[in-house]
Order: C-alpha cells, then structure tokens, then sequence
C-alpha cells in the first residue's frame, strides 16, 4: 500500500500543484508506486472508481496524564499535543467559502470528509469527477460472454480518455474517472427502475396526484433521460402527469445535467418536466407534502461517517478528530465527550435495532480481560468504527421535508480493499489510468473518493425508526430479475452482466 511519509509527501507534492507544473513530481511518483502500488484490473471492478492516497497514524500512543482524550500516532510522530489545545476546531460548513484547504485547524472526521468531497473549491466531486459515458448502449445479444463485455468496456474506456486527452492538448495522469450502472447498462438500468416507479405509482396514486420524482447523485443525468424516455414512449398519460426534479450540489455536474437535456431533440422534448435544483439537500428549507419518490442510487456510500473508539475497559466511546498542522499533514485524536449528532445515532441505532448490531470489538468479558492478559502491549482502544451520522441526517431531511416521500436506493453492503475498521471506507484515486488504493481517509482533500459500505440491516431499522415508514431491502440481482428485461441484456452464452455486475450491491424501497 501507498502509506508510507515518504510516499504520502510526494503524493502531496504532486496534487498541490497543477498538472503542468508537476510533471518532474511525476516520475518520482511513478518509481515509488512501482513497489507498492496494487493494481486490479479496471473491468473486474465493482465500484465507482480508482483510487490512492496517503496515511497518517498506524498505532496509538499513551494518554496525556492532564487530559482525557488521546492522539493516534504513526511510529516517531511528532506530538501534537500542545497544538491540540490551541488550534480552533472547525466544521465543513465552515468551509465551504474557503478556496484553500484549511491548515492549523481541528475538525471531526465527519466534517473533515465532507470538506474533502464537497467542497465548492477544491472538493473531490466539486473539480475533479469525470463520469464515464461509453458512447452508444452495448448490444449484449452480440457479445460473445462476458468477458468479451469487459473487453468491450475496457476499449471503450481507454478510447474515451484518449479522447478527452486530445481534447485537452495533454495527458491527465490524475484524472478521477469512474462509471455507474446507469452509464454501462444504458437504457435497461434506467428503464427497470422506471418500470418499478411507474408501477407503484399506478397502484398508490395515480391519477389523484402527479408523479413526483427527486433524484439525488444524478450524475450526467442518464438515469432521468432513461426513465422520461420510458415513461413518455409506454404510458402517455403518465408521462403528462409526470415531473422530474434533480437534487445537485456540484455547479459542475448540474450544468453538466442541463447540458444532457439540451442535447438532443429528444432529450429536449423533457425540458418542461425537469428541474435541476443545485443545492445540498442538507440545506432543503421547504415542506414537499405530495407524495414523491425519492432516488438516492449510489448515493449513501459518499456520506460522510464519524469515526468512533471504543475504551476496552468501560467499552465507552471515544470520537475521533482530525488535525491539521501547518504544512497539511493529518494527526487523528480521540475524544471521550461525544458530539451531539454522533451520540444521538448510537440512541437511535440502539433503540430501532433492540442492541442487535455489531460492535469493533469482542462482545463478552471474559474475551477482552483474556485478550489484556495475553497482549499486555495491545492498544488499549478497539479498532475504529465508522458510523453513518450524515445518512441519519439525511433522513431527518426526508421525514422533516418529504413527509410523504418514497424511497429506492442501492448502494454496496461490501467493498473491496476497505480501510481498517468496522465499516471502514474505500479511499482511493487514479494515477496513470490505474486505482491506487490506501488505507486511510486521511489524505490530501479533493483528489480522492471515499466511499462507504452500507449496513443495511441497521440503515432499515434507523430509517423506519426516523421516519415511521416500512421498508423492503433486496439484493441488486433480485430487483433486476423483478424489474428488467433480462433478456436485453443477456450475452449469446447467456451470461447477464446486468445480474452478474453489483452483486456486492442491495436495494432498499419504501413500501
């Protein structure tokens, strides 16, 4: 992995300055990851995107004698303690007008992570996402299997950022690129998801109110073309009853949005039924009361988590907070004072699951008092736990906001190459067209994705608990087998990349 200082600074050097500023940085780079990098094949992926990045902190140093909370040091780190007490703690909010990445300050991983995605000016989904389009829909009933599809999409990919290299009069070694559901399974994906809308709509609502739809994460705007398009050529009258709105807080992706509807005569033809609204829905201030349906499709993994320690002893938890020194380098602390949002997800997590959840360290006793005579060495702190605090908030939004909203999401429930930690994220960032994995979302804002497994057990029991509705969870392969036509994706051996793909991914619905 890509965690040692040495290679954490050169990355630093490198993303610290523009592309044509850095390409002696490159080179360097290059050796360095030639003996640490991991790389796995782009087409065999099952998640958005690639991926690399720098750590700080591997072990956890003793207590401060005059204080409660703890730092967690990587070997030989410098201690931090006294800046600790001096500089000003921040939030993500806080943030957001800054052009620059914030140095001298403390903030909770939670706003930290959120700074680092979302940001307006140097976020990672703000100025750095480049979603990938593979041209015209793939004729699956032509591919031989498919491993002939991952050839397929492979040419396709390297053809697409030629392209965009072309176009930009030079080569991009740190373009972030990933791909959707959406965009590799065009239209079909868009339309199974249509055909599950259209058809609740019917049997609930229609035609006492109109079909509402919002959409979070909308990326290019496929999934809206797909499902407008479906709707408009099966059900007419639907389709006049019908009003699509996005929900966007990158400026870049909802012009990229508007952009797509404008495209087309087709496309055009949808412009009276959309609006694409560019705000966070954290800031949503008006009551929606229609009935609605809500998509979050990929959506939940990009929320920002808290991470949490547990004491071994009191089995008491401990926040984490990150600090940021003067030459932007990271330093992880642990607080024993729970902030408000992270202390009411563990009462509402306790309470909707009856305590049936799982915890980053052994459950019994007599397990934890064995394992303190046996590693007498061993930290006294479990390992980290990464708990969903903005997806709780998210629902607040929805039961406060859209009390009449039903829900279709689908995320992961597991991911590969995950940081240490009970429900530890994926961080990762693409270099030379290749994932760089690392092994902690502590790493220079903007230039990687972090994303998160869902726990959709506990993520259903919390948002019925919020909002007082009733839920069914399935896995990817079982909404497509009720929702598409499988056979318009089936390959001539009949293999079906549609139910073959995301397998590591559930859908969750309102019912």
């Amino acid at each position: 992995m890509m965690d040692s200082p040495i290679v954490a600074q050169l990355f630093r050097q490198l993303f610290r300055h523009p592309a044509c500023q850095s390409r002696r940085n490159l080179a360097t780079l290059s050796s360095c990851l030639q003996h640490g990098r991991r790389t796995q094949q782009l087409l065999h992926q099952q998640r958005r995107h690639m991926a690399s990045r720098h750590a700080r902190g591997a072990k956890h140093g003793t207590p401060e004698r005059d204080s409660d909370w703890q730092q967690r040091n990587e070997l030989f780190a410098q201690d931090m303690t006294e800046e600790y007490k001096t500089y000003p703690t921040v939030t993500a909010n806080d943030l957001r007008s800054r052009r620059e990445r914030p140095r001298r300050v403390k903030m909770l991983m939670r706003d930290f992570i959120e700074d680092s995605l979302y940001n307006p000016h140097y976020g990672y989904f703000s100025k750095q996402v480049v979603i990938f389009t593979p041209g015209e829909p793939f004729d699956f009933n032509a591919l031989p299997d498919e491993p002939a599809f991952h050839s397929e999409l492979g040419r396709r990919y390297t053809e697409f950022e030629d392209a965009l290299d072309a176009k930009e009069g030079r080569v991009d070694d740190t373009r972030q690129l990933w791909h959707t559901p959406t965009e590799l399974f065009r239209p079909y994906y868009g339309e199974a998801i249509a055909r599950y809308l259209m058809s609740n709509y019917v049997m609930t609502t229609y035609p006492y109110h109109d079909l509402i739809i919002y959409e979070m994460g909308a990326g290019r705007g496929t999934l809206m073309l797909n499902v407008l398009d479906y709707i408009r050529d099966i059900e007419p009258a639907v389709y006049d009853r019908t009003r699509y709105k996005i929900i966007e807080i990158s400026p870049s992706l909802a012009a990229l949005q508007n952009s797509q509807l404008l495209a087309t005569a087709a496309s055009r033809g949808h412009a009276a039924k959309v609006e694409i609204i560019n705000k966070s829905i954290f800031d949503w201030d008006s009551r929606v009361p229609s009935p609605c349906f809500f998509l979050a499709m990929e959506v939940f993994d990009n929320f920002a988590h808290d991470v949490l320690r547990y004491d071994l002893a009191s089995e008491e938890p401990l926040q984490g907070t990150v600090l940021v020194d003067g030459h932007g380098d990271f330093y992880e602390f642990y607080e024993p004072v729970l902030d408000p949002v992270a202390a009411r997800y563990l009462r509402v997590r306790h309470a909707a699951t009856a305590g049936a959840y799982r915890l980053p360290y052994p459950a019994g006793r007599a397990a934890r008092w064995l394992r303190r005579r046996l590693l007498p060495l061993a930290p006294n702190l479990s390992d980290p736990e990464y708990v969903p605090t903005r997806l709780m908030q998210f629902f607040d939004v929805l039961e406060r906001h859209f009390p009449a909203h039903r829900l279709v999401t689908s995320d992961f429930h597991t991911l590969p190459d995950a940081v240490r930690g009970l429900g530890g994220p994926v961080v990762q960032t693409r270099f030379e067209r290749r994932m760089v994995p690392v092994s902690t979302p502590l790493v220079h804002q903007g230039y990687f994705d972090v994303l998160f497994p869902t726990d959709f057990r506990v993520t259903e029991a919390v948002y019925r608990a919020i909002t007082g509705k009733l839920t069914r969870v399935v896995g990817h392969e079982a909404f497509m087998r009720n929702w598409a036509y499988l056979d318009d994706t089936r390959t001539r051996s009949g293999e079906n990349p549609l139910l073959s793909w995301y397998r590591n991914a559930s859908v969750m619905v309102t019912v």
